[in-house]
C-alpha cells in the first residue's frame, strides 16, 4: 500500500508518498480487465480513502483491479477552506477568471447517455445511432470528462494519466467485446484543471489505477469511434450523500466554458436482479412510472432531482445507487446553468433499464424514431444478469 501525505501550509498542498508494509487484500467482488479473468472470478478493487486530520489531508490507496499494489495518486487540491458551493439554478462564474468582461464564452454541450448492456458498443442500434448523432452534433471538445456508474469507489479522483487503458469490467460476454480497444489518450493537465475548478472540494489525480471503463467507452465507440479526442474520468465516491454529487456537478459547469464536454453515463432505471428475458425493449410500470418522474424534473426543474429518493418505486428502481448518481451530476450542470435538459432518446430493456439519454444545450438529432432494441445480456444460464456487471 501507499500512503499519500498532503501536508496544507497557507494555500499550497505539497504531496509525499511513502510505502506501507499494511498488507493488500483481495476483494471478491469488482471487476476484471480480461476474458480468463472474468472466468476465474478473481478481481482487485480500488479503495482510495481519504481523511482530514488537523491540518493534514491523508491519502490512503490501494491498486486494485487485477494489478500489483502500486498506484501514483496525488491530491489535487488546495488548503482552501472557503468559498460557498454554487446556488443551483444560477450560472457558475469565476471572478478570478480572465475573460471576466469578455463576450460570453459558447457552453460545450453535455450529457447523460443510458448505456445499458456493453454489447451495445458492437451493435447499431436505436441508442447507438443516438449516442452517434450527438457526437457528430457538438463541436470537437478539447477533452470529454466521463462519470460512469463504474467507477463507484471510495474516493472522489479524477484520471490523470497520459495513455489510460481500456478496462473490460463485465462478465460472461463474448470475445468479440473483450477485444474492444478504445485507445484515447488521457490529459494530466486537465485532470489538474478539474482539480482546481471544483475546490475546496478534493480531488485526487489518478496516475495509474484506473482508465476507461465499459461506461466510458461503450458509448464514446458511436460518439467519438477515432479515439482521437482525451478523455477522463472523475469517479463517484460512494461515502457521500446525492447533495454532494449535486453540487460537483454545478461546479464543473467552468469546464463547459473551456470546451470541456462533460458525459455522464449510468442508468436512471437500473435492477438487474428484476431483469426479464422476455421482455427485451420494455418496462415494468414501475420502472417507466419512475423514469418519467426523472424526465419531468430532469426537462423542467432539474435541481429538483434529489426529490425522487421520495418516489415509492425508488427502492426498485435504484436499488443501488450507482447508475443512478450519474444523471445528478447532468442535472447540477442544468441547474446551475438554470436550464432543463433535453431527452436525446429513450426506451428499456428487459423491463427493469431505462436507456433514456439527455443532453444539455444541444439539439436533438434528427431521425430517432428507429424501433430496434438495445443490446442483450448473456445467457442467464451461465452467468446471471445481476453478475455481469452491466
Amino acid at each position: 500500500m501507499l500512503n499519500a501525505l498532503a501536508k496544507c501550509s497557507g494555500s499550497s498542498v505539497s504531496c509525499e508518498l511513502r510505502r506501507s508494509k499494511r498488507s493488500v487484500t483481495k476483494s471478491s467482488e469488482g471487476c476484471v480487465s480480461d476474458n480468463s479473468a472474468a472466468r476465474q472470478g478473481r478481481s482487485w478493487f480500488a479503495n482510495l480513502i481519504f481523511s482530514r486530520r488537523g491540518t493534514a489531508l491523508e491519502a490512503s490507496s490501494l491498486r486494485g483491479f487485477h494489478g500489483s499494489p502500486r498506484v501514483s495518486l496525488t491530491l489535487g487540491c488546495k488548503a482552501d477552506t472557503g468559498g460557498s458551493p454554487p446556488k443551483l439554478g444560477e450560472a457558475v462564474h469565476d471572478p478570478t477568471d480572465q475573460r471576466s468582461g469578455a463576450p460570453t464564452v459558447p457552453l460545450m454541450p453535455a450529457a447523460f447517455l443510458g448505456h445499458g448492456s456493453p454489447m451495445n458498443a458492437l451493435e447499431t442500434n436505436h441508442f447507438s445511432k443516438a449516442w452517434q448523432a450527438f457526437g457528430v452534433s457538438v463541436p470537437r471538445p478539447r477533452a470529454i470528462l466521463v462519470i460512469s456508474a463504474h467507477w463507484y469507489t471510495t474516493v472522489t479522483a479524477v484520471t490523470a494519466m497520459p495513455h489510460p487503458r481500456t478496462i473490460h469490467d463485465f462478465y460472461g460476454f463474448p470475445k468479440a467485446l473483450f477485444d474492444v480497444e478504445y485507445p484515447a489518450p488521457g490529459d494530466p493537465a486537465v485532470a489538474e484543471e478539474i482539480a482546481d475548478v471544483v475546490k475546496p472540494v478534493v480531488v485526487g489525480l489518478d496516475g495509474d489505477s484506473w482508465g476507461l471503463d465499459h461506461g466510458a467507452w461503450s458509448v464514446l465507440v458511436h460518439a467519438f469511434p477515432k479515439a482521437d479526442v482525451p478523455v477522463l474520468q472523475l469517479s463517484i465516491d460512494t461515502r457521500q450523500r446525492f447533495e454532494y454529487h449535486l453540487d460537483l456537478g454545478a461546479r464543473l459547469q467552468k469546464l463547459r466554458e473551456r470546451s470541456v464536454l462533460v458525459l455522464g453515463s449510468g442508468n436512471v432505471v437500473h435492477n438487474l436482479r428484476a431483469v426479464d428475458w422476455s421482455q427485451p425493449d420494455q418496462g415494468f410500470d414501475w420502472a417507466r412510472r419512475f423514469d418519467d418522474a426523472a424526465r419531468e424534473i430532469l426537462t423542467d426543474r432539474p435541481g429538483e432531482i434529489l426529490r425522487l429518493q421520495e418516489h415509492p418505486d425508488f427502492r426498485r428502481a435504484v436499488p443501488t445507487p450507482d447508475h443512478f448518481l450519474p444523471a445528478v451530476y447532468l442535472a447540477g450542470l442544468a441547474a446551475g446553468e438554470g436550464r432543463p435538459a433535453r431527452v436525446l432518446v429513450d426506451g428499456y430493456a428487459y423491463g427493469s433499464l431505462s436507456m433514456t439519454a439527455y443532453v444539455l444545450d444541444v439539439d436533438r438529432p434528427k431521425g430517432m424514431q428507429d424501433p430496434h432494441p438495445g443490446a442483450g445480456l448473456p445467457d442467464p444460464a451461465i452467468v446471471p444478469a445481476e453478475d455481469t456487471n452491466t
